[in-house]
C-alpha cells in the first residue's frame, strides 16, 4: 500500500491549476485595482503560465516514461521564478528611491517582456516600476506571495517529478 496521499499525475494536475489560478488571479488583480504590473511580474505571469503547461503536459502523459522529460522541465522555470520573485521582493524592501529597475541597457527579461508586450498587449504590458509596492495581502506584497507561489511550484514539481519510493515492513 503507498503512503503517498497524491499521485503524481495528481500532483502535476495540481501544480498546473495552481500556476493557471495564479495567473488568472495576476489578470484579476491587475484589472480590478488598476495595477501597474513591471517587468519582473509580467515575466513571472510568463513562468506561471509555462509551469501551467509543462504541469499539465505531464499530467496529461503520467505514468508514461516522457512525463519525466517533460516534467524536467518544471523544476528550473519553478527555480527560476522563486529567484525572480525573490529578487524583486528585495527591491520592494530597499529604502524608497535607493534602488530602481529602471536605466541603463535593457536586461534579457525586459527585452522579452517588451517583445510579448508589443505582440499581447492585454496579457503582457509592463507598466509599473519593480521598486514600488502596489498592493499587500496580508501584510505581503504581491512579489513577496510569488515566492510563496514559486516555492510551492518547486516542491510540487519536485515530488511528483520523484515520487518516493513505496516502503515496505518486511521484505520478500
Amino acid at each position: 500500500m503507498s503512503q503517498d496521499l497524491f499521485s503524481p499525475r495528481q500532483l502535476w494536475l495540481l501544480l498546473a491549476a495552481l500556476c493557471a489560478g495564479l495567473v488568472a488571479g495576476s489578470f484579476l488583480l491587475t484589472a480590478w485595482f488598476s495595477l501597474h504590473p513591471c517587468h519582473l511580474c509580467i515575466f513571472q505571469r510568463l513562468l506561471y503560465l509555462l509551469l501551467a503547461c509543462f504541469g499539465l503536459a505531464a499530467g496529461l502523459l503520467a505514468p508514461r516514461p516522457a512525463t519525466r522529460w517533460v516534467g524536467f522541465f518544471s523544476l528550473p522555470l519553478a527555480a527560476g521564478g522563486l529567484a525572480v520573485a525573490v529578487y524583486q521582493s528585495w527591491l520592494q524592501a530597499q529604502p524608497a528611491g535607493s534602488v530602481s529597475c529602471v536605466g541603463g541597457d535593457p536586461s534579457l527579461i525586459e527585452r522579452l517582456v517588451e517583445w510579448l508586450g508589443q505582440l499581447r498587449p492585454e496579457l503582457f504590458l509592463a507598466t509599473g516600476f519593480c521598486a514600488e509596492v502596489e498592493m499587500t495581502i496580508m501584510k505581503l506584497s504581491l512579489a513577496n506571495w510569488s515566492v510563496i507561489g514559486f516555492a510551492a511550484c518547486l516542491v510540487l514539481g519536485y515530488r511528483a517529478w520523484r515520487p518516493i519510493p513505496e516502503r515496505r515492513l518486511f521484505k520478500s
